[in-house]
């Protein structure tokens, strides 16, 4: 049981205000902040204090593996399996999707032979793992996710009143289902230029036209992430792209999970994050960073889905639950109040315990640590019977561990 300090990821998408808000630092910072990483991967660990002085956490794992992670290692090797994030983005993140465990492992494999430098910008995998990931809202969390029901886009298109929608949308009409949404998708993210020159602009102004309309507007929220997304990213292909998408607002507390393929882009919001210790990521659009359309293509699931919200499930011991099939991680929230007994974090080692909220004193074995608002800590596979309680008020903590999942979260079945 150890303090954890976390690794401020800096972004244009990011907040000047949210994460030095949560850790109690001077507002507004100096640059965006956008993730707090809480793990031990390769690209920016976070760092236990040590009665030695201060350690990356994935140095305290290759040393001890066994020590620190016990069965876990067994499975995972040296590593540990999950990564834990604070995310906070004032501006949308890209238009992204992640590979299954195949398709990661074939990619790094494919791109080490051709040579592709492991910093490269150009570089689709940095690793072999899939990257299932599931996100809960600290505050009103919005985020595209998912292709939406075809029947619901083809009214989307039509409502838009648009003459150069007419041929897409009688398209997907005649075949609403995964191989219609396929080939809407493909043609509008390959579009050339001039011609996505002559359609984005009336698309636009028919998103105006709509939301100035009397009457209800069934797609107002779909309509204004549209106009939104076009002035962050003018002239990109991934505005049109987004009308495909579920559109989907979380409140405090709901959780978004994200299976291998499945296109998304979070817009805006503050969150905690876990999701398989991958740097793999597929853009297709929306961001100043490497785009590969063909590599997209390959990897996304264009079977629509319903809005894919994860409601917490309260547990047996107190804490609420954010049920996922994937192996690599669990998460639970634990709402604490000052006049509480202490709870016991049964799952807590080996894993990560992060304060969102007030302070928490954790306890075992006559040994205390005090956890802040922002703060973490380590618990190794050798720390037993935590208890945590809240300090001077309520508090809220998240417990992030590796998962019993009966899946490897990504539908690719291997």
């Amino acid at each position: 049981m150890q303090e954890l300090v976390g690794a401020l990821r800096s972004y244009a998408w990011g907040s000047r205000t949210a994460l030095a808000q949560l850790c109690g630092r001077p507002v507004p910072s100096a640059h965006p902040e956008a993730e707090l990483w809480f793990g031990a991967h390769p690209a920016d660990p976070a760092h236990v204090q040590t009665d030695s002085g201060t350690r990356s956490l994935l140095e305290v794992l290759t040393a001890d593996p066994v020590g620190e992670l016990g069965a876990v290692a067994g499975t995972f090797g040296a590593r540990l399996p999950f990564l834990l994030k604070i995310l906070a983005a004032e501006e949308p993140l890209s238009l992204q999707a992640h590979p299954s465990s195949a398709q990661a492992r074939a990619g790094f494999e494919r791109e080490n032979r051709t040579g592709v430098a492991l910093d490269s910008p150009l570089r689709n995998y940095r690793d072999d793992s899939h990257k299932p990931e599931l996100v809960v809202a600290l505050e009103r969390f919005e985020a595209l996710a998912g292709f939406r029901d075809p029947h619901r886009t083809v009214e989307l298109l039509r409502a838009l009143d648009v003459p150069g929608l007419n041929i897409y949308a009688e398209l997907l009409a005649a075949q609403p289902d995964s191989a219609g949404l396929r080939t809407l998708f493909t043609t509008w993210i390959t579009l050339p230029p001039a011609a996505l020159s002559k359609l984005l602009p009336t698309v636009l102004e028919g998103c105006v036209q709509y939301l100035s309309g009397k009457g209800a507007r069934a797609f107002t929220a779909e309509v204004r992430t549209a106009l939104e997304l076009a002035e962050v990213y003018p002239g990109d292909a991934g505005v049109l792209a987004a009308l495909l998408l579920n559109r989907l607002t979380l409140e405090p507390g709901q959780a978004l999970f994200l299976a291998a393929g499945n296109l998304h882009a979070y817009l805006r919001g503050v969150g905690v994050e876990i999701m398989a210790n991958s740097d793999n990521v597929l853009r297709g659009g929306l961001t100043p960073k490497h785009v590969d359309v063909p590599e997209l293509l390959r990897v996304l699931d264009f079977e629509p889905i319903d809005l894919p919200v994860i409601e917490p499930e309260p547990g047996d011991d107190g804490g609420i639950r954010y049920r996922t099939p994937a192996p690599e991680f669990a998460l639970c929230r634990f709402d604490l109040a000052a006049e509480d007994e202490p709870v016991v974090l049964a799952d807590a080692g080996p894993g990560i315990v992060l304060c969102t909220a007030g302070t928490v004193e954790l306890s075992e074995n006559g040994r205390t640590l005090v956890v802040e608002r922002g703060g973490a800590a380590w618990i190794s596979a050798a720390d037993t019977d935590i208890k945590a309680r809240a300090l001077r008020g309520p508090a809220q903590l998240f417990s992030a561990c590796v998962g019993d999942g009966d899946g490897d979260g990504d539908g690719d079945g291997d």
